[in-house]
């Protein structure tokens, strides 16, 4: 990393250097970094790239106009390699509006070939001998200026994907799990930011833990103190559960202190969140009380994948069933979570397929898994369905609608 430049990016006139530099390249590496620990909304801030001869980081709060760069991350003909993609795609998705196409991400091939260690710092400590110091993980990248030491931290996350993309690949077509991984890959491309809408936030104090076992009353006032605290997450920029921590909102809705004192057996009373926000939460209290509109409904949850059709039961009968299918293919070299995740498991046991076609209705699934297992499982549910309508006297127990 030493005889490789180090390239920032901070203006138009970088930017504009930067995709001239890669507009050839066919292949780059992609990391972010974001201040979720930090910050009341989170965000990206810095945006690090790595092609054959240079690490760029580019800085998203220096005010510049990324559209041509989303443009780069759109191109179907250029790699863009990740670890760990999951949070970077929804990241850029949210704060950029970009599209990501023609991923490739070295956590997911890692885990396909089953390495005992797919951590990136593994990964290269493992392929290369390079060391990566991973006490940074937690910095507010939010701040400036950017120290050299940050700077180094960062473009480690990129610097060596090239390189062990060309090392995952090899190992992947050895053991022809080309196809696999291009499907997950392809699947990452799709995630969505789903942080909910402003309906859904301001009904987030009833996601609280234990705020199902209180009364009307209760959650009322667990309202106005999820309010004062959201508000004060808003005004010092701060996560909102370093604030206040929901156990301590939830005990005090529940024990409705009147004074400071009441307040101080429910807390630390030489805390500063008792010192400084005290007085705030007994009056967040009182309007609680005195608050008599109604209350909301809890957030929905958007229903997803398949609709089982069968009852609880028999779906928990056949899950053990495929459990007991998965334990059993280890000789396949593929970890047991890729072979079918227990979510996956259940969607095939609610649903019970007897054909490929039915398969191919579990929209869990992927394609090679199908291919790969499809028979199997097809056989797996049949013997089982065989097996209920001897117990049950020849008549098969009819499926949900």
């Amino acid at each position: 990393m030493d005889d490789t430049p180090l390239q920032m990016v901070e203006d138009e006139e970088g930017l504009a250097d930067l995709l001239s530099r890669i507009e050839n390249e066919p292949v780059l590496g992609i990391d972010t970094e974001s201040d979720s620990m930090h910050s009341y909304r989170e965000k990206v801030c810095l945006i690090q790239i790595s092609d054959r001869h240079r690490d760029y980081i580019v800085d998203p709060l220096a005010g510049i106009d990324l559209a041509p760069l989303g443009e780069v991350m759109a191109n179907p003909e250029v790699v863009k390699i990740f670890h760990g993609a999951d949070y970077d795609v929804v990241s850029l998705k949210r704060d950029f509006g970009w599209t990501i196409t023609n991923l490739f991400d070295t956590m997911i091939a890692a885990q396909l070939l089953d390495l005992p260690k797919v951590g990136l710092a593994d990964l290269c400590a493992n392929a290369f001998g390079a060391y990566m110091d991973k006490k940074y993980q937690t910095h507010n990248w939010a701040q400036r200026p950017l120290e050299a030491e940050h700077l180094f931290y960062a473009r480690g996350d990129t610097h060596y994907l090239l390189a062990l993309r060309e090392l995952l690949q090899l190992k992947l077509k050895r053991l022809e799990r080309q196809d696999v991984a291009a499907e997950e890959f392809a699947a990452l491309e799709s995630r969505e930011w789903r942080g909910g809408t402003e309906e859904d936030h301001s009904a987030t104090f009833l996601r609280m833990k234990g705020s199902n076992k209180l009364n009307d009353t209760q959650l009322r006032v667990l309202r106005q103190l999820w309010k004062l605290r959201d508000d004060r997450a808003r005004d010092l920029n701060r996560p909102a559960y370093k604030v206040f921590p929901d156990p301590v909102l939830v005990n005090i809705a529940v024990r409705q202190p009147k004074t400071m004192e009441d307040l101080a057996k429910l807390m630390r009373a030489k805390s500063s969140m008792y010192r400084r926000h005290g007085k705030s939460m007994l009056e967040a209290v009182v309007r609680g009380l005195q608050d008599d509109s109604a209350l909301p409904s809890p957030p929905k949850k958007v229903r997803t994948g398949t609709r089982p059709r069968y009852g609880a039961r028999e779906t928990d009968r056949m899950l053990s069933v495929l459990k007991s299918w998965r334990s059993k293919q280890m000789k396949g070299g593929l970890p047991l979570v890729m072979i079918g995740s227990n979510n996956q498991l259940k969607a095939i046991a609610g649903f019970r397929p007897t054909s490929v076609e039915e398969l191919e209705q579990i929209e869990e699934l992927r394609g090679w898994q199908i291919e790969r297992y499809g028979d199997e499982l097809i056989e797996l549910v049949t013997t089982f369905e065989a097996g209920l309508e001897k117990t049950e006297g020849g008549g098969r127990r009819r499926r949900r609608r």
